[in-house]
């Protein structure tokens, strides 16, 4: 009788073991990407971001073109990708809240107000929201040639703070890429800048990312990144791996261009 008792003491041990060590291997950490067309993974950083990221972790994209604070808000976007449940939101904006963009510009105090309420409502889920400065317009200064005159300097300021008085990680990707564009000057960055065509003329787009541009800037992320959430810092690969996007279903997924 007593055998009998160890075996099954012992084959009980065995399954908790087995049931365990599945339920680490079935757990993902789940990031959600939240933002504009510089976020999304056509024209933005978010499909390269993909690419450093381990297999232990999905990546969904529910950054969309042309959104701003406000209308990713009013479209039911960001209630969507609240319902996803991640355990870690980015959140950039700030191009699509600059004047001239009726239907999603904001002022600044409004901008302010709805990043804070990014924040308090990804942390009311029990996520940690991480901020994104937007990624630097590539506007350069003809007053002085090599020089990056950057229109979303006061939103990238508004973020900063916002990280610091609601004391959540900061993602400094505007400086970053303003000094990357500034340090390898005019031409290369041209390279990797889609060309847009108006009214039949072609001109080069100073906003979005194409090619290899995308992994670029997501490097300035993930550096960033190690340093502001070391706790994702084991989760991030060195160097970026293509493979892991097309393997992995929830990180294949891409976002809609619209």
């Amino acid at each position: 009788m007593k055998s009998k008792l160890v075996l099954l003491a012992t084959a009980l041990a065995c399954f908790s073991a087995l049931a365990a060590d599945s339920t680490n291997v079935a757990h993902k950490i789940k990031i959600v990407l939240v933002g504009d067309s510089t976020v999304n993974d056509q024209g933005g950083w978010g499909y390269g971001f993909k690419q450093f990221l381990t297999p232990d972790v999905e990546c969904f994209n529910t950054a969309m073109n042309g959104r701003s604070t406000m209308s990713f808000m009013k479209e039911g976007r960001w209630t969507n990708a609240l319902a996803l449940h991640g355990d870690y939101y980015f959140i950039q904006f700030g191009h699509n809240n600059e004047p001239g963009k009726p239907g999603r510009s904001t002022d600044l105090p409004t901008f302010v107000r709805q990043m804070q309420q990014y924040v308090d409502e990804a942390k009311a889920i029990g996520a940690k929201p991480i901020l994104v400065t937007p990624l630097s317009r590539r506007q350069w200064d003809k007053a002085n040639p090599g020089k990056i005159k950057s229109s979303l300097v006061p939103y990238a300021e508004a973020v900063r703070k916002i990280a610091a008085e609601k004391n959540v990680p900061l993602i400094e990707l505007h400086d970053r890429s303003r000094e990357y564009y500034e340090r390898v000057g005019k031409a290369e960055v041209e390279k990797f800048s889609p060309i847009k065509t108006v009214d039949g003329t072609n001109s080069i787009d100073g906003t979005h990312l194409a090619g290899n541009g995308r992994v670029l800037m997501a490097r300035l992320v993930v550096e960033e990144l190690r340093k502001a959430v070391p706790e994702l810092a084991p989760h991030l690969l060195a160097e970026p791996n293509p493979a892991i996007v097309e393997e992995n279903p929830a990180t294949k997924k891409k976002s809609n261009d619209q």
